[in-house]
Parts: C-alpha cells; structure tokens; sequence
C-alpha cells in the first residue's frame, strides 16, 4: 500500500485528467468500427481509472461515471 499527500488543487487537477480521460473511452465504447478486442482492453483501462477516480472524487462525482448498461456487454 502507499500512501499520497497532495494538495486541493493537484486533487482537482487528478480528478479533471481522470474524468477526460474516462469520457473519451466512454465515447470511443460506442463506436461501432472499433473492434471488440479493442473495446475489451478500453474496458479494462476504464476500471482502473475509475477506481483511481473513487479515491480523489466525491461520491456524487462518481455516480456519474458508471459504465452504462448498453456500453458494459
């Protein structure tokens, strides 16, 4: 386990990269000329960013980020 001291700002700044970064696999997921291989290990990366987006955000931030029905099969 390690361990983090950061500011407000850098966390603001985390939670901002993070949520970029998630909203554009989130688009890229409902592109249909991407291959389903591709969009298995895009999936795979959402996770993780979106467990390191539940450390830094809010709950209510969070809710927001949860992988759509329709984009999760």
């Amino acid at each position: 386990m390690l361990g983090l001291i950061i500011h407000e700002k850098e966390k603001l700044e985390i939670q901002y990269l993070l949520k970029r970064e998630m909203d554009e696999i989130l688009h890229d997921l409902k592109d249909s000329r991407i291959d389903h291989i591709v969009k298995r290990a895009m999936k795979e990366r959402y996770k993780i960013l979106f467990s390191l987006f539940t450390r830094v955000a809010p709950h209510s931030e969070c809710v927001n980020y949860i992988i759509p029905t329709k984009i999760k099969n």
